[in-house]
């Protein structure tokens, strides 16, 4: 898979983006990561593998701990992406503004 395929597909999953969101507000060992979720701790870990492989986290063992830390740069694939997807729907929305336009100034 391509670059933004692997972002995507680990951002698709509601727990990884919680996990994100988590992480945004700064490193936190593996434990600390899964306290809020009602799942095991092994499934938290395959999580973050999926994260760990799009490059959206960096891994760090320290001693036992494996602290994790966010890594937003890949995201910027996914903002590059939909900007061009932007321009077409603001191109469409604009050419549908000047039809309302010009329909009210016929009237």
């Amino acid at each position: 898979m391509d670059n933004l395929s692997n972002v995507l597909d680990a951002i698709s999953h509601p727990s990884r983006r919680a996990i994100l969101a988590r992480l945004a507000e700064g490193p936190a060992r593996v434990t600390e990561i899964a306290a809020p979720f009602d799942m095991s701790l092994n499934a938290v870990s395959k999580h973050l593998k999926v994260l760990e492989g799009a490059g959206l986290i960096h891994r760090e063992k320290q001693g036992r701990d494996h602290v994790i830390e966010i890594n937003g740069a890949p995201l910027n694939l996914v903002t590059t992406w939909l900007h061009d997807y932007e321009r077409f729907w603001s191109q469409h929305l604009d050419r549908l503004e000047d039809h309302f336009k010009e329909k009210r100034r016929k009237s």
